[in-house]
């Protein structure tokens, strides 16, 4: 299924109050001013679930498409290489484990 994704930009808006037309504009969280039309190909069953989670959300598929395109892309941007866990030196042997006397007594403190 081919669904068309189509964002009004408010420099459009603009020139078409000014001509006297009335246009919805598109509004994103972001304020921003240009947006692209573009086409995309998705799979019947992934646009079905678009569809249900923007009428469950009472937001529209582009909106939800434009926010998941967001987060991917952040996500990449603010992976960072993270240092070593640290290591510990825990002091050495503190008994021989196989003489079950010398366990004993330093685990009952004898």
């Amino acid at each position: 299924m081919k669904m068309k994704m189509v964002w009004s930009s408010w420099h459009q808006s603009v020139r078409a109050s000014e001509r006297g037309e009335t246009r919805l504009t598109y509004s994103h969280i972001d304020n921003m001013d240009s947006h692209m039309k573009t086409t995309l190909n998705i799979p019947d069953a992934l646009m079905g679930r678009l569809k249900r989670e923007a009428a469950r959300q009472g937001r529209t598929m582009s909106e939800l498409v434009e926010t998941a395109l967001r987060m991917l892309l952040e996500a990449e941007k603010n992976e960072v290489d993270l240092p070593p866990l640290p290591t510990f030196h825990g002091g050495g042997e503190r008994v021989d484990i196989a003489d079950r006397e010398a366990l004993y007594d330093l685990m009952e403190r004898r």
